[in-house]
């Protein structure tokens, strides 16, 4: 791709104006293709960036300067972060990124008192102000960043992705401006490599598919199946028309002959007998500062010399066909592995896995070493650009001093700063090695919790962003956190089923470990009044500890423990019990059964059981959470697993009401009400929530308004779990595998007005109908409505006509199947209900009828929110059906009518004189077999109407 001209231009003059290009890149409108490859010798033996030449070509207009024009090092950090563009328009703003994707490479911007450092965290780049203690987030991916790569000059910054729309975006790391987006990165699968050429013109990348491409400017080169997976790229830093790729047994040397076409000079797959001697894999490649040579490092601690038959010539000079390159020897430079290899002008650099860094001249001499004990696999090193006048030798010393300070970070996720004058290991940060499940925030203090299953617990204030303290559990993996409402302990669960209960300041524990879980422990909550402790584990378990006072002083002990459910448990939430202060515990499962225990009447050993309620009867409940307060009735609210929310009485139990939850990907994983600032209007209520990857506010009372709630992507590989902070100010989102956790700053009038835009009353229902509310699917329920009214009127009658905008409740069921809706008996009864018992709460009496809006609302609340999908009904034929001779699905007829009479919800045989049931009876009489087809009878609107 070449960028030197377009990456200017795309803020000279216009802020913000951006076209779409035929290769799939962002750019400005107006602008042309890149321009055809300079000559070497234009920027041979300088350091330039995509601005080299603008200033000559290009004059921006008086007072309308860009802002990649005028950005300079460090004014990332001169603005006032709450005056960051377009915060007051988002609903939650990335505020802080813990932990960072220590497979990935953390470069050096700037070192000495102005230190910052880049690193990519999820699908974040981060550019940290380490000594002020201060972050800037470059957004635009919605996958996970797979790799990235920086300028020479650390100005320019370049991201790839992997996963469904990936992209590849160019950042000017001075104002934090994407200066450039390619769309379009020839594989569905995204990149796995990337590189920027020494004068910052051109950038190649690797693509993740199976057969590789490689993308140079213009030119797209195909690696078929006999190459091997390709996963590092490197420019040659004198021409940045050749370039070298390998894999862990595999290296690639690319030329770019011309604009129209590349080549693939050599392929080299080694073994034990090319040099009689251990190879390895291969880790990194280079090519040699005498631009004669290129140099590989190996698993073995080995360095591969390549020779190049002739020597290299300039661009105008390339010969008509490529150089041959040879492995002509094979250097032992030590026992452990090599994993990073770079050239630092005059000097060969090596980092190995002992935490090793070897600096060698051209000749591969040992220069000197920089090594500490506590220092882990090094995964990348970078130096600094800031050069420091060197100190004077000791007389008759031939020790070498560098005048470059670097950054090491290993793959155990540790970052350093090396300090060449002193050989001095700072310690810039040590993050979680393993995935992170567990967060909570204490209830009364700014401080946050966070554990990972490398069993580092650490806790944050996070106002001001500092560390406090931290533990780490050798024995197990930290699976959940939760702190006591009095802000005294700090219980966690683990991988190996123990259970620690910890001091909320200092972490130590307070008594011995409890182990009365045969599975790791996946919830974990206290009472009302801490003196409940209650887990969840993966064997399906719910325990309950107490607070016991003896001798004169509180303890915990074990209480007891039941296997209440069948099928993994989704959430614990303790209550209280409406007539006392008691404390109420509830479990809720995939098996859809909610149970409540009745702690009081529970001894040591028998955890007793009051009420086992099914709350499903096809979909799955995926969270659970108490409901505000917001009439005389009090309800427990759900999600499942088909996008629908459901009000449950605290008491009775029953369904009071079916809403359409949020859709934005995937169902709510986890539901928590907000907590209220003391400016939140005492009214208004919302809830956060997390589905797969996103991290979502909504407003209450739940509707199925879809404008009342909003998601952002927090973590592409998977949110684990979150928290709030106790003023409801902040939410924490942890990222599982990704090994970060974020914090987000709420922003509750951004979605008022989201709420506000998309309509009052009836007008965002209205749009969720086909063609709205001047279509024809409307215009069809219109007259079914009107049509039930003279039903119940009598069709043949002289009487005067009672022109009504209501229908009986018992009319409902008629309805909602002849627009297209086939609802089973028990969601019949849910809907009925619905309506009937509305407003029984507050005045006493039973809803009888229910008019259009009202109607509209619970078609819409209750309809399946993705629609009945051929998939779906493939699936069930699959289940229930076989195949027959020609290899087609197909059902028996007088097994289909079995399953119909004798599972499930019985299909009696009165309702068999229905019109619909009674001509799908008539059609299956007529075959021997159902066969499965794509086509089935429709209504006027379209819509299946196959029962």
């Amino acid at each position: 791709m070449g960028i030197s001209d377009t990456l200017p231009s795309t803020w000279a003059g216009s802020q913000g104006t951006l076209g779409e290009c035929t290769s799939g890149t962002s750019c400005p409108e107006g602008a042309g293709p890149p321009e055809p490859p300079p000559a070497l010798s234009e920027a041979k033996g300088a350091t330039s960036s995509p601005l080299s030449g603008y200033r000559e070509r290009h004059t921006p207009h008086k007072g309308f300067a860009s802002l990649v024009w005028g950005a300079k090092p460090g004014m990332l950090f001169q603005k006032n972060r709450d005056e960051k563009p377009g915060a007051a328009f988002s609903l939650q703003e990335l505020s802080w990124v813990f932990g960072y994707n220590s497979s990935l490479a953390v470069h050096s911007l700037m070192d000495g008192e102005e230190r910052v450092l880049l690193y990519v965290s999820s699908h974040t780049v981060v550019i940290h102000d380490i000594p002020r203690n201060r972050q800037f987030h470059l957004q635009g991916h919605t996958n996970v960043i797979s790799c990235l790569c920086v300028s020479e000059d650390k100005r320019w910054v370049a991201t790839a992705d992997q996963g469904p729309d990936a992209l590849i975006i160019v950042w000017d790391s001075y104002s934090g401006i994407p200066v450039c987006t390619i769309f379009e990165t020839q594989s569905e699968e995204g990149i796995c490599a990337i590189a920027i050429s020494q004068d910052a013109k051109y950038l190649v990348t690797i693509s993740a598919a199976t057969v590789q491409v490689k993308q140079k400017a213009l030119l797209c080169l195909a690696l078929m199946q006999f190459f091997e997976f390709q996963d590092y790229v490197i420019f040659n830093p004198q021409n940045p028309h050749e370039f070298v790729s390998n894999s862990k047994t595999q290296v690639i040397f690319y030329l770019w002959v011309s604009r129209d076409m590349g080549s693939c000079d050599s392929a080299w797959l080694l073994s034990p007998q090319t040099f009689k001697c251990l190879v390895g894999q291969f880790s990194q490649s280079v090519f040699h500062f005498n631009n004669t040579q290129a140099l590989t490092g190996t698993s073995a601690g080995k360095l591969v010399v390549w020779d190049m038959d002739n020597p290299r010539t300039l661009p105008e000079e390339l010969p008509a066909k490529p150089h041959g390159i040879t492995a002509t020897k094979m250097v032992s430079m030590q026992k452990e592995s090599l994993t990073v290899l770079q050239v630092l002008e005059s000097c060969i650099v090596t980092g190995d896995v002992g935490g090793q860094v070897k600096f060698y001249d051209g000749l591969l001499r040992l220069l000197t070493i920089y090594s500490h004990d506590k220092v882990g696999p090094i995964h990348s090193i970078s130096f600094s650009t800031v050069l420091r006048d060197p100190p004077s030798a000791p007389p008759g010393s031939s020790q070498p001093f560098l005048t470059r300070n670097f950054i090491l970070s290993t793959s155990d996720a540790t970052m350093l700063h090396v300090a060449t004058d002193s050989t001095n290991f700072e310690r810039i940060t040590e993050e979680a090695k393993k995935a992170v499940n567990a967060i909570a925030c204490h209830p009364q203090e700014p401080l946050v919790a966070v554990g990972s299953h490398c069993g580092l617990l650490k806790v944050w204030e996070y106002r001001q962003t500092k560390y406090l303290v931290s533990r780490i559990f050798t024995e197990a993996g930290i699976q959940c956190l939760s702190y006591d409402p009095e802000g005294h302990f700090l219980a966690a669960g683990f991988t190996d089923g123990s259970v620690y209960i910890l001091d909320a300041i200092s972490l130590q524990s307070i008594c011995k470990e409890f182990q009365f879980s045969q599975g790791p422990v996946t919830h974990i909550s206290f009472s009302h009044d801490s003196k409940y402790l209650a887990t969840a584990d993966e064997s399906y378990s719910v325990t309950v500890y107490r607070r016991v006072l003896e001798n004169g002083s509180r303890r915990w002990e074990h209480l007891a423990g039941l296997d209440s459910h069948y099928k993994p448990i989704r959430s614990i939430l303790f209550g209280v019990h409406p007539d006392s202060n008691e404390p109420r515990l509830l479990s809720l499962g995939e098996d859809r059964q909610l149970v409540e225990y009745d702690l009081k009447s529970s001894i040591k050993d028998c955890l007793v059981v009051t009420h086992r309620d099914r709350l499903e009867q096809d979909a799955v409940p995926l969270c659970l959470t108490w409901y505000p307060q917001l009439s005389t009735e009090s309800f427990f609210l759900t999600a499942n697993n088909c996008y629908k929310m459901k009000l449950y009485n605290t008491t009775t139990k029953m369904c009071r009401k079916t809403l359409l939850g949020p859709t934005y990907g995937s169902p709510l994983e986890k539901i928590q009400i907000l907590p209220r600032t003391s400016s939140a209007d005492p009214q208004q209520h919302y809830l956060v929530y997390i589905t797969k990857d996103k991290v979502g506010l909504q407003m209450l009372p739940v509707d199925g308004n879809p404008h009342r709630s909003s998601a952002f992507i927090c973590h592409p590989d998977g949110a684990s779990d979150f928290a709030i902070s106790h003023d409801g100010r902040y939410i924490f989102t942890a990222g599982g595998k990704e090994r970060t956790f974020m914090k987000w700053k709420v922003n509750l009038p951004a979605l008022d007005a989201a709420a506000f835009l998309g309509g009052e009353d009836m007008i965002p229902f209205y749009n969720l109908l086909d063609g709205g509310r001047d279509g024809k699917f409307f215009r069809e329920l219109e007259d079914y409505f009107y049509y039930v009214q003279l039903c119940s009127q009598g069709i043949i009658t002289l009487e005067r006509r009672q022109v009504s905008t209501h229908i009986p409740l018992e009319e409902i069921p008629s309805v909602m199947r002849a627009i297209g809706f086939y609802p089973s008996e028990e969601e019949i009864e849910e809907m009925i209900n619905e309506v009937k018992f509305s407003k029984y709460a507050d005045t006493g009496e039973e809803v009888t009828e229910i008019n259009l809006e009202d109607f509209i609302k619970l078609y819409i609340n209750h309809r399946p929110a993705l629609g009945l999908s051929m998939k779906t009904i493939q699936r069930a034929f699959q289940v229930l059906g076989y195949d027959n001779k020609k290899g087609d699905k197909v059902i028996d007829r007088g097994d289909f009518l079995l399953l119909l009479q004798c599972r499930g919800e019985l299909f009696l045989g009165i309702e068999a004189q229905a019109p619909a049931t009674a001509t799908l009876l008539k059609e299956l009489s007529a075959p021997e077999f159902l066969p499965l087809t794509d086509t089935f009878p429709q209504n006027a609107t379209g819509k299946s109407s196959f029962p």
